[in-house]
């Protein structure tokens, strides 16, 4: 359900066994960062996703899990650690469950009683060897199904399966082809790049608090700029504004074919 994600096919030896990305390893270090913002877009703005509002979070938590692993070895000595931000085949949310941070939800996201979904998750894998934290045993969604009821494309099946073939967030960004497929149209609910609906109507995210991370500041073309706007705007202006956005992925020419689908349904 993949859709043309190829990726996704390689390197299943890779994600269920963490010693083949780092050789000896022993223990996996799950972290999580908190991106929910304080502000929200104007009505008028194409929608985006709100963990793409700041800079690209790669960058962001790369820095911060190297610092991480460099504190470790100012307290243990030499050893041999890689972090991971979703661009490894690394099963994160597994890993986040197993050390005991939460449960995945019907919508595929790591949940949490205390924080909800809007959070980044960080893995750190070494060859250190650790007192582990027990795993996240109970599921807290009950017999809640906002998430599916919700989707505007039904990508979101029972048994915590999701479709990624049918996800906005996999139209508007991954799907490199010059057309969307018609078969969507009119269900997009103006997203332009990603899809926050399935984390917005989860009762768990009533807890969501706003981050304190500077890098997740807001672009203000972001929250403010209309849909005639984004549209005016040159491929050099888009190069220069979000050259440290995650919407740099989408490119100049994808943003204007998901505005030009958006707009025609």
């Amino acid at each position: 359900m993949q859709g043309t994600m190829q990726y996704m096919e390689n390197h299943f030896e890779l994600r269920v066994d963490p010693a083949r990305l780092v050789p000896g390893a022993k223990s996996v270090i799950t972290l999580l960062l908190n991106y929910f913002p304080a502000a929200q877009q104007d009505a008028a703005a194409p929608r985006i996703s709100r963990y793409a509002w700041g800079k690209d979070y790669h960058t962001v938590i790369r820095k911060k899990l190297a610092e991480l692993l460099d504190a470790i070895r100012s307290e243990t000595g030499e050893i041999n650690g890689r972090g991971f931000v979703d661009s490894a085949p690394v099963l994160e949310r597994a890993w986040a469950q197993k050390s005991g941070l939460g449960w995945v939800g019907k919508n595929g996201n790591l949940l949490t009683r205390g924080s909800g979904s809007f959070f980044f998750i960080a893995t750190l894998i070494t060859d250190l060897e650790l007192d582990y934290d027990d795993p996240y045993a109970k599921d807290y969604c009950g017999s809640c199904t906002r998430c599916l009821d919700a989707c505007p494309t039904g990508a979101i099946l029972p048994g915590k399966v999701i479709d990624g073939s049918k996800c906005i967030s996999y139209f508007t960004i991954e799907l490199k082809e010059t057309l969307i497929p018609g078969s969507v149209k009119g269900k997009f609910d103006n997203w332009m790049f990603g899809c926050d609906t399935c984390q917005e109507v989860c009762p768990w995210n009533r807890f969501a608090r706003p981050n304190q991370e500077e890098a997740f500041t807001p672009l203000p073309e972001i929250l403010h700029l209309s849909t005639k706007e984004w549209e005016m705007m040159s491929e050099t202006s888009f190069r220069k504004i979000f050259r440290e956005s995650p919407l740099k992925r989408a490119k100049w020419s994808g943003i204007r074919r998901n505005l030009k689908f958006i707009r025609e349904t």
